[in-house]
């Protein structure tokens, strides 16, 4: 039986964008919530400290493991010596943590962070320069795999990578293990579950993050930006959004991925108490998991 763990992103209690979309609660509290949901892994976030002197007593007292967490990745336009010693803290934090990947996010020319700069904005490469980008950036995975902590990379709405297409030329190019996720998918355009038969080889991670079509399909793309469309809404937890998890979950199964499911939905914690989400996104993935045959293990 294939093997699955269940995990949260902390952006649902503290935004790293959108102070104002954040629950004031400690770290301690957000990890014992995260555990009342019933999560195992918590990805990290700016209120965790980089080490594990500090953390582990943290985590162990909620039964909580580092299930991942997030680089801002500049290769597009930097240097990989640069973003080896960028990242270095976070690789000795992580390989002492013992998290399964560094997720890596492309912020160079991205417009994900910047309130109001509209979609449309994003940056476009061309395939000769995703071509060099893809090289790049399998260089600097494959130094980070020999070093003891893989990247998984995340294709990110308003950033270089976003649309299908874009995924599709840039795993063409590189040969970098690929974080799935079918909200930043479906909110590009892309068939979530198409994805999944094209690069199910490469997938190393999952963030089952939901979306709400109906907002997204109201945006105006040329004048609202990535950050207007999380304020509006646009993302939800597994069972209370568009998607259908249980399809995804089982095109995975078939596949074979085993390892994390990471609930990551960035919204407003007043209108959507992180606590409740959290719990609504546990019982349909709990439900999805065992209609595609995964045992959920801690």
């Amino acid at each position: 039986m294939l093997k699955a763990r269940l995990g949260i992103a902390p952006i649902a209690w503290w935004n790293d964008d959108l102070a104002e979309l954040s629950d004031d609660v400690s770290l301690d509290e957000c990890l014992r919530q995260a555990a009342e949901a019933g999560m195992t892994g918590m990805e990290t976030g700016r209120r965790f400290p980089m080490n594990m002197d500090e953390l582990g007593p943290i985590l162990d007292r909620h039964g909580i493991s580092v299930c991942g967490g997030w680089f801002s990745g500049l290769l597009l336009d930097g240097d990989i010596e640069v973003e080896k010693d960028r990242i270095a803290e976070q690789h000795l934090f992580f390989k002492a943590a013992g998290a399964p990947c560094i997720v890596y996010g492309e912020t160079a020319r991205s417009v994900q962070g910047e309130r109001n700069t509209p979609l449309t904005r994003k940056p476009k490469l061309t395939e000769a320069e995703m071509a060099a980008y893809g090289r790049k950036v399998s260089d600097f995975a494959d130094w980070c795999a020999a070093e003891g902590m893989p990247l998984s990379y995340h294709h990110h709405m308003a950033a270089a990578v976003e649309t299908e297409a874009e995924l599709d030329l840039f795993m063409k190019h590189s040969s970098v293990p690929l974080l799935y996720d079918a909200g930043h998918m479906a909110f590009a355009g892309g068939d979530v579950m198409r994805v999944i038969n094209t690069h199910a080889a490469r997938i190393s991670h999952v963030h089952t993050k939901d979306v709400r079509m109906e907002v997204i399909n109201a945006l105006n793309r040329s004048k609202e930006s990535f950050l207007d469309a999380v304020i509006k809404g646009a993302f939800t937890v597994p069972g209370d959004g568009s998607l259908d998890f249980e399809a995804i979950v089982k095109a995975l199964a078939a596949r074979g991925y085993e390892g994390w499911f990471v609930v990551e939905a960035e919204q407003d914690p007043v209108k959507n108490p992180p606590l409740k989400m959290a719990q609504v996104g546990h019982k349909e993935l709990m439900r999805v998991m065992a209609a595609a045959g995964y045992e959920v293990t801690k």
